[in-house]
């Protein structure tokens, strides 16, 4: 048996679901903000390869003003 099937078999024991209820909502609170943290994390890595690629070209173009 998990620590969390433990955990959460002891709130029901006691009739305590409403402490229950809201460590539910705080882990997929958590789960939600750490996935858009997550793309996030991806878009600028996204945006800074854009912005790489862009100072590359500037830079190979710019002799020819």
């Amino acid at each position: 048996m998990t620590p969390l099937d433990r955990a959460a078999e002891a709130l029901i024991e006691r009739g305590d679901l409403a402490h229950l209820a809201l460590a539910l909502w705080a882990g997929t609170a958590t789960l939600l903000a750490l996935t858009a943290l997550k793309a996030l994390a991806e878009a600028q890595a996204r945006f800074d390869a854009f912005v790489a690629e862009l100072q590359r070209f500037n830079r190979r173009h710019q002799d020819g003003d």
